[in-house]
C-alpha cells in the first residue's frame, strides 16, 4: 500500500509544479504587458522628453529581469547626446557615464552613421562594466540612428531568449518615436518663431509702403502690392517733394512717384529694399531731377548692395500738377505703360539707366512728358509680367497692355483699373496657386474735366 502512495504523490507533485511554472511565465507576461503599456501611456503623456528617457533603463531591466540598463541616445546631429544619458543602478554606475560622456568619436557630427564607431562605443561599455553578460540594440527612427540601448548583468550570466530580444526591440522602437517626436517638436517650434519673426516683418515692410494714395490735385491714384512671401522686395511710394507744405498747396506742389524691386525675395530683399527707402526718402528733399537723384541713391546703396550680391531696380519720377509735366528716369525697372486717351493707344515711358548697385559711376538718362486729361500711366513689377500661367505660359507685357487697353477704353477710374488688372493676373495664376515674385501695380489716371487756364 505504501509503495502505490508513494506512486500517486509523483505525478501529483509533478503536475504541480507545471502549474507552478505556467504561474510564474503568466506572472511574468503580465508584468511585462503591464511595464509596456506604462511606458506607452509615459510615451503619449509625457511633453518633456527627459522624464520618458529615465523610465527606459528601469523598463528595460525589469522586461529582461538585468541587473542594469544604459541609455545611450544621440543629437539629431549624430553626436552622443550627453545631457540625456541615462542608467540604473544610478550610484554604481557614475563611473561608466564619465566613460561613455568623454568617448572622443561620440563627439563627432557622423558618430552615429559610422558603425565601426558605435562598435568602439560597445566594447567601451563591455570592458568597463566586465559583466557575465551584456546585450546592445540600436534606437532607430525614420531610417536614422537614434541611440543605442544596453541591458547588463554585474555577476551572474545573462539568460537571454528570442522573447526578451522581441521586448527589448519594442522598447527601443518606443524610445526612438519619443526622441523623434521631440525632434519633431523643436523643429515645429522653430518654424512658428520664425513665421513670428516673418509676420513682424511683413507688418513692418507694410507699414513702410503707403497705406493709402495721397491726395494730388489733377490726378487719380491707386496702388497695391502682392509679396509672394510674407516679406517681398518690391517697393513703391509718394513723396512731397516739399513736405513743409500743407493742405491745397501740398495737393499742388510737385509729387514724387516710385517703384523698384530687389532681386530677390524674402526677409533679405524686404530687408535691402527698407534700406533704400530711407535713402531715397531723403534724396527727394534735395530737389534734384530723377536723373540726379538715381545717380546719388547709387553712390550711397553700392557698398551695401555689393555685400549682398544683389540689385535694385527703381523707376523714379516726379509729377507737378499745375503743368502736368512728368520727369522721369529709370534704373533698368519695366517701363511703365502710359495710355494716351487723344490717341488711343499704349506706350512704354523709358530712359536709359544701369541697375542700382551694379556699377559706381552708372550715368542715368532723364526724360519729360506732359500728361493730358484721361491718360493713363500705369507703373509695374516684373513679378506681374513674369507669373505663370496653369498652361505655364507667362502674364507677359503683350498681355498686360491689351488689358490695361480693355480697361481705358472703358473709362475706368485709377482703383477700377487696378482691381480689373488683378482679378485678370489671379484667373490667369489661378487662385489656389502661390505668386512666384512680389506683383505691385500703380495707376495714375489725369482727371478727364482737368483744363488748364490759357496763359495771356
Amino acid at each position: 500500500m505504501s509503495k502505490k502512495s508513494t506512486n500517486t504523490a509523483q505525478p501529483l507533485s509533478a503536475t504541480a509544479s507545471l502549474r507552478e511554472l505556467l504561474d510564474s511565465l503568466s506572472k511574468e507576461q503580465l508584468r511585462n504587458q503591464e511595464l509596456l503599456v506604462s511606458l506607452g501611456f509615459a510615451l503619449r503623456s509625457f511633453t518633456n522628453l527627459y522624464r520618458f528617457l529615465e523610465l527606459v533603463p528601469v523598463v528595460a531591466s525589469r522586461l529582461v529581469s538585468a541587473d542594469g540598463a544604459l541609455l545611450v541616445p544621440f543629437h539629431a546631429d549624430g553626436r552622443i547626446w550627453r545631457d540625456q544619458l541615462q542608467v540604473i543602478p544610478v550610484g554604481e554606475s557614475q563611473e561608466l557615464l564619465r566613460h561613455v560622456a568623454s568617448f572622443e568619436p561620440g563627439k563627432k557630427l557622423t558618430f552615429s552613421s559610422d558603425p565601426n564607431q558605435i562598435i568602439a562605443m560597445d566594447h567601451l561599455v563591455q570592458n568597463h562594466l566586465s559583466t557575465a553578460g551584456i546585450f546592445s540594440t540600436s534606437i532607430v527612427s525614420r531610417g536614422q540612428s537614434r541611440g543605442r540601448l544596453y541591458v547588463f548583468n554585474q555577476k551572474v550570466p545573462l539568460i537571454w531568449s528570442d522573447f526578451h530580444s522581441r521586448h527589448m526591440q519594442l522598447l527601443a522602437d518606443l524610445t526612438g518615436v519619443a526622441i523623434e517626436n521631440d525632434l519633431i517638436l523643436q523643429e515645429r517650434r522653430r518654424h512658428e518663431n520664425v513665421d513670428r519673426q516673418l509676420s513682424i516683418g511683413a507688418e513692418i515692410q507694410s507699414q513702410l509702403l503707403p497705406d493709402s494714395c495721397p491726395v494730388i490735385e489733377g490726378v487719380d491714384l491707386a496702388a497695391r502690392c502682392r509679396p509672394a512671401f510674407q516679406v517681398g522686395g518690391d517697393y513703391y511710394d509718394f513723396m512731397p517733394t516739399r513736405p513743409e507744405l500743407m493742405g491745397r498747396r501740398r495737393e499742388r506742389g510737385r509729387w514724387a512717384l516710385v517703384i523698384g524691386d530687389v532681386m530677390g525675395k524674402g526677409v533679405p530683399a524686404g530687408l535691402l529694399m527698407t534700406m533704400l527707402r530711407g535713402m531715397l526718402r531723403a534724396e527727394v528733399l534735395s530737389g534734384l531731377p530723377p536723373d540726379r537723384i538715381l545717380h546719388d541713391l547709387n553712390q550711397l546703396a553700392l557698398e551695401d548692395l555689393s555685400h549682398s550680391h544683389r540689385f535694385v531696380t527703381l523707376f523714379y519720377s516726379d509729377f507737378d500738377p499745375r503743368s502736368r509735366r512728368l520727369r522721369f528716369a529709370n534704373a533698368a525697372h519695366n517701363p511703365p505703360l502710359l495710355w494716351k486717351a487723344e490717341q488711343r493707344t499704349v506706350s512704354r515711358l523709358d530712359a536709359p539707366g544701369l541697375l542700382i548697385g551694379l556699377q559706381s559711376e552708372a550715368e542715368f538718362g532723364c526724360g519729360e512728358i506732359i500728361l493730358e486729361p484721361g491718360d493713363v500711366l500705369l507703373y509695374y513689377t516684373d513679378g506681374v509680367t513674369e507669373a505663370p500661367g496653369l498652361a505655364g505660359d507667362r502674364f507677359n507685357e503683350s498681355r498686360l497692355i491689351a488689358l490695361l487697353e480693355e480697361c481705358c477704353l472703358g473709362g475706368l477710374e485709377a482703383k477700377e483699373i487696378l482691381n480689373q488688372l488683378f482679378l485678370r493676373l489671379d484667373r490667369f495664376v489661378g487662385r489656389d496657386h502661390q505668386l512666384e515674385d512680389d506683383a505691385s501695380m500703380v495707376v495714375l489716371k489725369v482727371s478727364e474735366a482737368l483744363r488748364l487756364p490759357s496763359l495771356r
